[in-house]
């Protein structure tokens, strides 16, 4: 299953702090539809994630009914993104 989708970057300000993409609640009910049969424990979605030119392999964490991608500090910064950026994220699920 592929989705693209875009969102807004925010970032959690926990004791390891960390920075996400939210998934829009449509593309949540299609990968809610696949999550069974690729969730390896707690939720976590393994998925290969692009943006911009940038391409990694992680995993979707479940937030609020949801998904959240994270996005890594080396993302981050080879991309331009920042806090309060909309991006245009590429999701593959691994299967």
């Amino acid at each position: 299953m592929e989705l693209e989708l875009h969102g807004e970057v925010w970032s959690w300000r926990g004791p390891a702090p960390h920075h996400f993409v939210t998934v829009p609640p449509e593309e949540c009910a299609d990968l809610d539809a696949v999550a069974p049969l690729v969730s390896y424990g707690w939720g976590m979605v393994p998925v290969t994630v692009t943006i911009g030119a940038t391409t990694w392999p992680t995993s979707l964490w479940p937030k609020d009914g949801g998904y959240v991608v994270p996005l890594k500090a080396s993302v981050r910064r080879a991309e331009g993104v920042e806090v309060g950026d909309t991006v245009t994220v590429r999701l593959v699920v691994s299967t």
